[in-house]
């Protein structure tokens, strides 16, 4: 058996960091801060992964460009509310400082993806 490098697919780490997100949101505690975190938390996380999905199905360009960048706009939501959850604290748990890596790393991703983008249509 050949040991194969696994493909890297970008749709499952991104419904790996919404299902992280979810559990930093079932950690959250019920006071009203809590709520409000929780909602927004869990929006922006699953939205990341479901436009991603939706861009892979662009029916145009345009329409893809659009989408990554919504996927963009997403993580970075994201990212400051986890950054919210840290600097209030909210709560103090491993899986936060996981959630807000990867957040960190996924905005990488997609900045540079946006700017490989935005370079390959100024290309004549």
């Amino acid at each position: 058996m050949k040991n194969t490098p696994q493909k890297f697919d970008l749709e499952d780490r991104l419904v790996d960091f919404a299902c992280i997100c979810l559990d930093v949101c079932e950690l959250l505690a019920s006071t009203k801060a809590g709520q409000n975190l929780e909602y927004q938390l869990s929006k922006s996380s699953t939205a990341s992964a479901l436009i991603y999905g939706e861009a892979q199905s662009a029916e145009s360009r345009a329409d893809f460009v659009h989408k990554i960048k919504l996927v963009l706009k997403e993580i970075r939501e994201t990212r400051v509310n986890l950054k919210i959850i840290r600097r209030k604290p909210v709560i103090i748990h491993e899986k936060v400082e996981h959630a807000f890596n990867e957040a960190t790393q996924l905005m990488a991703i997609f900045l540079k993806s946006t700017e490989t983008i935005k370079m390959n249509n100024l290309r004549p």
